[in-house]
């Protein structure tokens, strides 16, 4: 069995002495996901969220993690980061947020817990910015992805199995029940434009900068127009506010739905 080092002789908790390791260049990447209702998840999205842009507090408060691991876990070296950056990767057909924290430094020690530390702090703080609207939202899978540099060599993670998704789901319980389930499924499936408009819709926003407030004000449209559109509560944007919309983004109507 492999011995703890963070325990010592008597089994007593201590801190490494690491003052005899080599300097090398270190790197870990750690990830997380969080799984939020459709609402949730096109609120996180759209960066305009009721106590603001959810993704951009999510990486600060992610980074600022990182570089207070220490303070955080008791037996933790203080590190002198050289790089910490959280990103985000959208889960569509999950209406889920993956979350990638990656650490660098160049010391005696790794920089793993740096990783993991980030990328759970930043799922917590999506998890605080949406609680109004989705307290049922679920943090899953924190897991070391990689590392490389020191002793132990590099580490690479298995692919995770991803789950089905909704849409598969769904299919699998028409083909086993489908008189019994025929009321539910066409509940589950809004009278809405197809998903890929909407999807449309939403990156069009994304890769614009578009906040869904800030865009209806100057469009002239209430906000509550975009938001039922983009959670699947409408079946699609009327076209009088459709044509307001593309007007104040100076694109056609088409435009945003990747016709």
């Amino acid at each position: 069995m492999t011995k703890l080092t963070h325990l010592d002789e008597t089994g007593a908790a201590r801190m490494v002495d690491i003052s005899g390791k080599v300097d090398s260049a270190r790197e870990a990447s750690a990830e997380a996901i969080i799984a939020l209702s459709e609402e949730a998840f096109a609120a996180a999205l759209s960066g305009d969220a009721q106590k603001g842009d959810v993704l951009a507090a999510a990486r600060i408060a992610g980074i600022m993690a990182a570089k207070k691991t220490s303070e955080l876990i008791p037996l933790c070296h203080p590190i002198a980061l050289s790089k910490a950056t959280v990103d985000f990767e959208p889960l569509q057909d999950r209406h889920a947020i993956r979350i990638v924290a990656t650490a660098k430094t160049v010391g005696p020690t790794g920089v793993e817990m740096e990783a993991l530390t980030a990328a759970s702090i930043a799922a917590l703080t999506i998890y605080d910015m949406v609680k109004a609207v989705d307290r049922a939202a679920v943090i899953e899978g924190v897991r070391l992805v990689a590392k490389s540099g020191g002793k132990s060599g590099d580490y690479k993670a298995e692919k995770r199995e991803e789950k089905p998704s909704i849409a598969t789901r769904l299919a699998k319980a028409r083909a086993a029940k489908p008189s019994t389930l025929m009321g539910e499924v066409a509940a589950l499936r809004p009278r809405a434009a197809p998903a890929a408009q909407r999807d449309a819709f939403r990156s069009f926003m994304t890769s614009n900068g578009l906040r869904a407030s800030a865009w209806a004000k100057d469009a002239g449209v209430s906000p509550s127009l975009i938001y039922s559109y983009l959670t699947g509560k409408s079946g699609k944007l009327p076209s009088d506010a459709a044509t307001k919309l593309a007007h104040a983004a100076k694109v056609r109507v088409e435009d945003m739905f990747g016709k």
